[in-house]
């Protein structure tokens, strides 16, 4: 009948146009909507092996210890794992392919039925070319001489700053192998992680320092696209380890692992570096480090140390998704192999939630037998409700904004980096001023939209166990097309502060742009040493603050992009943050990254407890470029200093960059005390931009 609508309106018109016109009548609308939650139940008896023949009046579902109903229960029948005829003739390579898209699933579409679903995920920003060929040719031997009939492949590839697809779910090995082949490099050949421009203006594209972050925001959108499918998947991911440090937003790795977990994904992540053995001085591809840590033991643990870090993600990403990861192995087959024998038949399960509310919340999801039926059940225990808040209302925004912070699925919709930093401010406190960057590109939307102004509302705790110390602050933002067209090549910066006492912390930030509805989380953890003396923070070493790297000072009275926030609260703030002085703000770089243009300050303080008088101190920076010096600056005489217990020593230098090339750098801040023979070391990357 609505398809002979617009017909029937055709042949009524022109009777309706001799007849005085009458006033439409509104139809009656109305709307339904349910949540459909698919559940992969394995079930298997005492033997280990899989149950067949259940119907759905067998399960029984709880969500949240509500019982509901089954509407639908497929039986995936997958046959033993024994391989196909090994193909031993060299596959010609074809062009590139086109990049293509996982098909989502139709109705009554069969073509998954039956089939194990295993995704190839080749993270080329972390691969050097000798892991990228090894990991290639471990997918290559794996089709080859492991891929059954049952199997379905796909190869989707990270490089460029994007996620492509470069062949869909077949079980067509030749097609495989052919596409793999398009992908190998040369030895001289490597596929680094562009830099690209947008994301925090500056023409350089300041989030690439935070490349974890990007490689786990690729992964999660990865995760996505394999969502549309019903049934089981693994993701076998390719990478030359993972490391999270302090900078990245750990709240990206947890947005992943739930979103792998309400797409039915699970990670199998490969060490495409192999069985790693490494001499406790170093191998030949770099100088010796030198130092008297050669001789106790802490430069081959700091070496140890380094690569469990590379590690610990990939654990994590494959333990918490159902996973496995296969670490120090040179077979890296071995890590498609596991994905395809953790797959065995199984059942697809589908419920309508009772619970419509997209309120982000975790749903606990039970499922058992009924009757005197007897078997382990391997399924997903719980998932992550949707989340919709754009619709807030003006007396629900206060509320709905304390849920967004507390859910436990976090939200990367806007754009976040965070840099935390540490001052003593005497024996037992510390100040820790904290600035956030927001790409103002991604406000410019509220102007698209006809807004006169943004409002950005933030939310944050820092937390040790105990309660937490909490802030709320907002900052309104004026978008006159002149601020707008600021504001697509710059950021803005927000900064707040604690004071705490040494120990180890958990910082959480929530950003909300008013106006769009976007929401952004960060999370990180952050360790505050004991200075003190005669602590293992300051053993044979001169106590130093973080130090603080910056292009930027600014007048207090100077309003930043027009923003504005509560000023009782920023002037507290500024009488206690030594970033601030003489009427004059250093903001902090956050994302490390530096136009050539401007020069490079350097903050840090050193503190001499106990020293009457203080100690001269001497402080210089250095520039390398892989294992080279690329700079170094004059050493710079220290002697002011802050008369109290803790003799607070600033140090102040400015850096003129013009001079070195663009890229990536590590930078070394070097502090040196000649009397007592001491010294005190801090490195970080940096990125060179025109």
């Amino acid at each position: 009948m609505r398809r002979l609508l617009p017909l029937l309106l055709c042949t009524a018109f022109p009777m309706a146009a001799q007849q005085p016109a009458t006033p439409p009548q509104e139809l009656p609308v109305f709307h339904s909507e349910t949540r459909l939650v698919v559940e992969q139940v394995t079930v298997k008896d005492k033997g280990g092996k899989p149950v067949e023949g259940l119907t759905a009046k067998d399960f029984a579902v709880t969500e949240n210890g509500i019982p509901q109903t089954v509407a639908f229960l497929e039986f995936q029948r997958l046959e033993e794992i024994r391989p196909a005829p090994t193909l031993t003739d060299r596959v010609a390579a074809i062009p590139r392919l086109a990049h293509t898209q996982i098909a989502a699933e139709r109705p009554l579409d069969l073509r998954y039925a039956d089939r194990r679903l295993l995704a190839l995920y080749f993270d080329m920003t972390s691969m050097p070319p000798a892991d990228q060929s090894r990991a290639i040719g471990a997918a290559q031997e794996f089709i080859r001489k492991m891929m059954t009939p049952a199997d379905l492949m796909a190869i989707m590839v990270y490089a460029g700053g994007e996620v492509t697809v470069h062949e869909d779910f077949t079980g067509d090995r030749e097609r495989l192998l052919a596409t793999l082949q398009t992908m190998i490099v040369g030895e001289d050949e490597n596929v680094p992680e562009p830099v690209v421009d947008g994301a925090f203006g500056q023409n350089g594209g300041e989030f690439a320092i935070f490349r974890t972050d990007r490689q786990l925001s690729a992964l999660q959108t990865a995760a996505k696209m394999l969502g549309t499918l019903n049934e089981k998947k693994s993701l076998i991911y390719f990478a030359s380890g993972l490391r999270l440090n302090g900078t990245d937003n750990h709240a990206q790795l947890r947005a992943t692992i739930n979103a792998a977990t309400r797409a039915g994904v699970s990670f199998f992540t490969v060490d495409a570096r192999g069985l790693i053995a490494s001499a406790p001085m170093g191998d030949a591809t770099r100088a010796s480090p030198g130092g008297i840590g050669a001789y106790s033991g802490a430069t081959a643990m700091t070496a140890i140390s380094n690569l469990q870090r590379t590690q610990d993600t990939l654990w994590s990403l494959a333990a918490d998704t159902g996973g496995k990861a296969l670490l120090d192995a040179n077979d890296l087959s071995l890590g498609i192999v596991q994905a395809q024998k953790a797959i065995v038949s199984y059942y697809v399960l589908g419920y309508y939630t009772s619970n419509a509310a997209l309120d982000g919340k975790q749903r606990k999801v039970k499922i058992t037998l009924n009757g005197e039926l007897t078997a382990e059940l391997d399924y997903r225990g719980s998932y992550f409700a949707g989340k919709e808040f754009k619709k807030f209302t003006a007396t629900d925004k206060e509320r709905q904004l304390e849920d967004a912070f507390m859910l436990g699925d976090p939200i990367t919709e806007l754009t976040m980096a965070m840099e935390v930093n540490y001052f003593q401010l005497n024996r037992a406190e510390y100040f820790v001023p904290i600035a956030i960057k927001i790409p103002g590109s991604e406000l410019v939307l509220a102007k698209h939209g006809g807004a006169e102004h943004t409002l950005i509302d933030f939310m944050g705790e820092i937390r040790s166990g105990g309660p937490a110390n909490n802030v709320r602050d907002k900052i309104d933002i004026k978008l006159s097309d002149a601020t707008a067209a600021e504001l697509a090549t710059r950021p803005i910066t927000y900064d707040t502060g604690f004071t705490v006492m040494p120990g180890d912390y958990r910082i959480k930030f929530l950003a909300r742009d008013a106006e769009t509805g976007r929401i952004g989380t960060y999370e990180t953890s952050v360790k505050i040493p004991n200075l003190n003396p005669n602590t293992e923070a300051v053993e044979s070493k001169i106590a130093i603050s973080s130090v603080v790297l910056s292009s930027q000072r600014i007048q207090l009275d100077d309003a930043l992009f027009n923003a504005t926030k509560d000023k009782e609260k920023s002037q507290v703030l500024d009488s206690v943050n030594p970033l601030v002085q003489e009427g004059q703000k250093l903001i902090p770089s956050v994302t490390r990254v530096f136009r050539k243009a401007k020069p490079m300050y350097v903050y840090l303080q050193a503190y001499q407890q106990g020293a009457e008088p203080p100690h001269p101190l001497a402080a210089f920076v250095t520039f390398y470029r892989g294992d080279a010096k690329a700079f170094e600056t004059a050493p710079v005489p220290v002697a002011e200093h802050v008369a109290s217990r803790l003799n607070t020593m600033p140090i102040k230098l400015s850096i003129p960059i013009d001079k070195l090339a663009t890229g990536e750098y590590r930078l070394q801040v070097t502090v040196l005390d000649p009397n007592a023979q001491a010294a005190a070391f801090w490195q970080t990357s940096v990125m060179l931009v025109q």
